[in-house]
């Protein structure tokens, strides 16, 4: 089946139709300000890239928001998504504004760093938001079809938001206006995405229980935050219970860990290995050529997924996505040759993505609405606990070069456990679609 096939299949229904538009206008900013970032922090002239500045980074931008993500969820089950996708892309039109005033009047300060963290925990939140609502959108049936193209598809915008980012950085004059002028535009773009939530009605994505947000005290927002560490803990309890979901969420942050590992290294190697370490252009260019490529095992994934659908059970094909991401990395093992490092970032991209989408789907089908927001919360505090343990463990063992035969056999040996583990695991559950029409796992225990 065709991408466009696909996508005229789940077109069909107007809600969808408008959520995607969201998820495409608001991705699009965010590539043209991650591409911003990953200049700044990895590939400036002034700045030299080792194992331990680069991790540093990761773990200064990620672990803030592994303390923070367990609140998101529990809101997105009280609050309206729509309200979150409106007000989340206004606040990031304000911030991103802000930063661009400070570097064009002062630099690079600490405040940018501040800003910048601020800025991304939000955009973590709303990609949560989107996933909650997306079955709101489209029927149960479907979930899979839409699972493939709308995190694919988002991703190709913020690429082409990346793209526009770097054409504007080529074509406007030298100096702090140009990162100020590729942050402006940024901010232009999560304007539209927050004016283009509002096509959709304040309750279309749910959840059902949720309040009116009108007239909140400081202290009731309070009593909500005290609420929601006790809802993640209940959250995180019920997706045990449910089994099928909390193994997916437990494969996806170690599957997120090792690939942390992986795109740490794959910094390191365009910049210091493939290219001299001063030349932090010629480095820029070369990550960037291998990001592309890792993108099209993206693609890859997209397009075979609901092939594999067809003849494979989501957590089948999950095992078979974990299997390739082992082949990727023993590859890599073999030779730091610009063609072995290409072919495994390609399959790694497709491991990634075939396996993100099969645990989107089972995440979506077996957890009830009340929940779906904790699920993606938790889905949100794993990935970024993952790369914040990967580039600890990235700055102790790899060079500064980023290749090491011994590091990327371990990852492969790791891959293959998990691919294995988790066969094991499903099948002493009965890997089929949940009954989700009461909330309380215990309702419907899950057969041993």
């Amino acid at each position: 089946m065709s991408v466009l096939s696909d996508l005229r299949t789940v077109a069909v229904h107007r809600d969808f139709r408008k959520l995607f538009a969201v998820r495409l206008v608001s991705q699009c900013g965010d590539g043209m300000f991650q591409a911003g970032l990953a200049t700044l922090f990895f590939f400036s002239p002034e700045n030299m890239a080792t194992a331990g500045a680069v991790a540093g980074a990761f773990a200064v931008l990620l672990l803030p928001f592994t303390v923070v993500a367990p609140f998101a969820g529990p809101l997105l089950d009280r609050w309206r998504r729509r309200q979150v996708l409106l007000l989340g892309n206004a606040v990031r039109v304000l911030l991103t504004l802000a930063i661009a005033a400070i570097m064009v009047t002062q630099g690079v300060t600490v405040a940018i760093y501040v800003l910048a963290l601020v800025t991304l925990g939000v955009n973590r939140f709303l990609l949560a938001a989107l996933s909650a609502g997306l079955p709101r959108v489209v029927p149960r049936e479907q979930l899979l079809i839409a699972n493939a193209l709308t995190p694919t598809l988002g991703a190709v915008s913020a690429v082409a938001g990346a793209g526009l980012g770097f054409l504007v950085g080529l074509v406007s004059p030298a100096g702090v206006m140009k990162d100020g002028l590729t942050l402006t535009l940024a901010a232009a773009l999560f304007g539209c995405a927050s004016a283009l939530a509002l096509r959709l009605t304040k309750d279309r994505l749910g959840p059902e229980s949720a309040a009116t947000g009108r007239g909140r005290s400081w202290a009731e927002v309070g009593r909500d935050l005290r609420a929601s560490a006790a809802d993640m803990v209940d959250g995180a309890r019920y997706l045990v219970a449910r089994r099928t979901p909390g193994l997916c969420l437990g494969v996806m942050a170690i599957h997120r860990f090792l690939y942390g590992v992986n795109f740490i290294a794959l910094i390191l190697i365009s910049r210091n290995l493939l290219n001299d370490p001063a030349n932090a252009g010629a480095g820029l260019a070369t990550f960037g050529l291998l990001a592309g490529i890792s993108f099209a095992g993206n693609g890859a994934g997209i397009l075979l997924t609901p092939f594999a659908h067809e003849r494979l059970r989501p957590s089948q094909w999950i095992v078979v996505c974990l299997v390739v991401g082992a082949a990727s990395q023993a590859l890599l093992a073999v030779t730091p040759a610009w063609a072995a490092i290409a072919v495994s970032a390609f399959l790694l991209g497709l491991s990634v993505q075939g396996a993100k989408i099969a645990v989107d789907t089972i995440v979506q089908r077996d957890t009830h609405d009340a929940y779906r927001g904790r699920a993606f919360s938790l889905y949100d505090m794993l990935y970024n606990a993952a790369f914040a343990g990967a580039a600890a463990l990235a700055a102790a063992v790899l060079p500064d070069e980023g290749w090491s035969a011994l590091v990327f056999l371990a990852l492969a040996a790791v891959y293959l456990a998990l691919a294995l583990g988790y066969r094991s695991a499903t099948r002493r559950v009965a890997d089929t679609p949940r009954d989700v029409s009461v909330p309380d796992a215990r309702a419907h225990p899950d057969p041993a």
